[in-house]
């Protein structure tokens, strides 16, 4: 019988399947336009199975009370258990801004420009104006929370750098905009990086070369989602208000 596996073991194995289920866009879809569109719908997958299940995860436009959207994003992680609504329009769905908590766009390699253009992604999600009311719980009346700070990121299956998180990766970091800052991110055949921003405008960039990439990104991402706490409360009635025209009777 053999042995019992050890930890180290164990995240080798689920980082082998994830790279497996990713790396075979590469071998077996050609087009451009269609890889990207596979390896969307694989690192949406794997984050919804590894997750805790208060999350979803979805390709979304993001939406606020007073009628502004942001660009459509790749993968947008949302509240499940305490957001009211996710509306959908055609094929596309609009998740309301209060319910997010990241938002990645998912490329094939990591470069500068894939960067910036994460980053303008992202910036158009945070622009959006968020509520927060109080609400009832089992403890009576609950202030209002404090608005989190939406986790933004870049997802790729490989690094068009050498080293992947060299001097360029790191300028690339350091000249992105306070909107569109990359938090996390993960080359699956590299490693992962964390960025903890501090004031001023400074920051700490955390970047793993490993053979278990996408198993460690799963653990931080998870580790920062449970920072967060949960969504807030949002003002349901200021959507309608903005959003539902009355008519004369």
């Amino acid at each position: 019988m053999a042995g019992k596996p050890t930890l180290n073991e164990l995240f080798l194995a689920l980082h082998d399947r994830l790279a497996c289920e990713l790396g075979i866009t590469r071998r077996t879809v050609l087009h451009n336009a269609t890889m990207g569109e596979v390896s969307e719908r694989q690192w949406m997958e794997m984050l919804y199975k590894h997750l805790p299940k208060r999350y979803k995860v979805n390709k979304a436009f993001v939406i606020d009370s007073k009628g502004a959207c942001s660009d459509q994003i790749d993968i947008v992680i949302h509240d499940r258990q305490y957001s009211p609504f996710v509306l959908n329009y055609g094929d596309a769905l609009y998740v309301p801004a209060e319910s997010v908590y990241a938002v990645f766009e998912v490329k094939q390699g990591m470069n500068t420009d894939q960067m910036r253009y994460a980053a303008d992604k992202i910036a158009s999600v945070r622009a959006l104006h968020r509520t927060s009311i109080q609400f009832q719980s089992n403890r009576g009346t609950e202030v209002k929370h404090k608005l989190h700070d939406i986790l933004g990121g870049l997802l790729t299956v490989d690094s068009d750098w050498n080293p992947p998180f060299g001097s360029p990766f790191t300028s690339a970091i350091n000249t992105t905009s306070k909107e569109g800052r990359l938090d996390l991110g993960c080359s699956a055949q590299h490693g992962m990086f964390e960025v903890r921003y501090t004031e001023p405008d400074s920051a700490a960039i955390d970047s793993q070369l490993t053979n278990a990439a996408l198993a460690l990104f799963v653990l931080r991402l998870i580790d920062r989602l449970r920072s967060m706490g949960t969504a807030p409360a949002l003002d349901i009635l200021e959507y309608a208000r903005n959003g539902i025209e009355s008519r004369s009777a």
